[in-house]
């Protein structure tokens, strides 16, 4: 009985059902809740940063042959584009099949929310995106949590180390010792968990209502089935490709699935994502290259979303579209799905950005989803997380760099227990 309450994903799955509890009974807990949930990810998000630095580095010091480098990101890069590809396909497919958003009447939502959004994704340029990519200030870089700047800069500094050689060492042991300190606090941190997901739950419970789910049920029910079938049909055939099993790889990360169920953010175990993808035979510097660059430009779960729900709208407002406009839509979303990496609170931003870019309805119709999007984020952001750790396999594979020992050891008996109790 004290190891069912010492493992980490009974103490999650336990949360999160009082989370939908409590939330349902007890409306005016949101900004209690929010605050829970916000200071678990807070937690986490302070630790981002140095670890992305310091694997980064680390690996690209420890590799040795910089073109190796540039092969692996060069890699990783046309993989993501591919399954992303695949992603909204999948996703014009299935909304095209099962057609969430026909018979669904239109009601009014928060236009003035929508304006704000429509300002905001006015305002990306897709240009200055990418050259945004290069810090002018790395230590704000730092402060600001700038994923894509922290890459960036960790690049150059682990090349400059690498050509550094012998007197370059002692440094190297210091950042290893750093960063067994930071992952040591990562293990506290993750004691907390529970109450992060239960917090996330109960927030989005308590300020939307189950009652917001009704008029919507479809498009969730084809959002999550698109998310299904793209895990475990498109992912499951890279995996057995590949030759390693998508159900142990799943039975890994499980909990750091069901965190991510709670809390809505797949950043909120991406130091997590990162060790774990070490233990299941990843080289480190594989790890440190595919990871953060993944949890920038491989959205797969992001992607379905976005493709749907354009289908979605165009199906609530009779709007209809020619297998060319479709083929469109697809390609401006290749591009409006990276965006999703350089702005706070994405989603919706990116969806108007999408719709403003297409011309096809008035950006005010969006405004329908404001209640809905919120329950259907946990599906996007755990199809992300798993197809992150799937894609550094890949690449770990691809360039001999993966431990098939390690693999084995993690995914069975002992070694897939221990990483369940904290």
């Amino acid at each position: 009985m004290k190891s069912i309450f010492s493992n980490l994903t009974f103490q999650v799955l336990t949360a999160i059902v009082l989370g939908v509890v409590v939330g349902s009974l007890f409306p005016g807990f949101s900004s209690h809740a929010k605050l829970i949930s916000q200071s678990f990810i807070n937690m986490i998000t302070m630790l981002i940063a140095p670890i992305i630095f310091l694997t980064i580095v680390l690996g690209i010091a420890h590799m040795g042959d910089m073109k190796k480098v540039g092969r692996v990101g060069g890699k990783a890069l046309l993989y993501f584009e591919i399954v992303t590809t695949l992603a909204i396909g999948i996703g014009l497919v299935v909304a095209n099949v099962f057609e969430p958003g026909r018979g669904v009447r239109a009601v009014s939502g928060d236009v003035g929310k929508i304006q704000q959004y429509a300002k905001e994704a006015e305002g990306i340029d897709w240009a200055e995106f990418f050259a945004h990519i290069i810090p002018h200030n790395i230590f704000e870089s730092f402060t600001t949590g700038d994923i894509l700047q922290i890459l960036f800069f960790a690049i150059l500094f682990g090349y400059g180390l690498n050509k550094v050689g012998e007197p370059g060492l002692s440094l190297i042991s210091t950042f290893e010792k750093i960063s067994r300190v930071l992952f040591n606090i990562m293990k506290v941190v993750m004691r907390f968990a529970p109450i992060g997901a239960f917090g996330g739950m109960a927030y989005s419970v308590s300020t939307y209502g189950l009652s917001t789910l009704l008029p919507m049920a479809k498009l969730m029910g084809a959002v999550y089935l698109t998310c299904f079938l793209f895990i475990f049909v498109v992912l499951g055939l890279i995996c057995r490709f590949y030759r390693f099993s998508l159900w142990k790889y799943l039975r890994f990360i499980r909990q750091e699935i069901l965190i991510v169920l709670g809390t809505s953010s797949s950043e909120s175990v991406l130091p997590n994502m990162m060790q774990k993808m070490e233990q299941i035979g990843c080289s480190k510097s594989v790890v440190g290259l595919v990871i953060p660059t993944g949890y920038s430009f491989n959205l797969d779960g992001t992607a379905i979303y976005l493709s749907m729900a354009v289908i979605f709208l165009t199906q609530v407002f009779n709007i209809n579209l020619s297998i060319g406009q479709q083929l469109s839509i697809m390609a401006v979303l290749m591009i409006t799905s990276k965006g999703a990496a350089g702005v706070t609170g994405s989603g919706f931003i990116v969806l108007t950005s999408t719709i403003v870019a297409l011309k096809i309805m008035p950006v005010e119709h969006i405004a329908i989803l404001l209640g809905v999007d919120r329950f259907m984020s946990e599906a996007r952001a755990i199809t992300n997380m798993i197809g992150n750790g799937i894609a550094t396999i890949v690449i770990a594979k691809s360039e001999n760099e993966f431990d098939d020992q390690k693999y084995l050891s993690a995914t069975t008996g002992a070694g897939a227990e221990a990483s369940e109790r904290i």
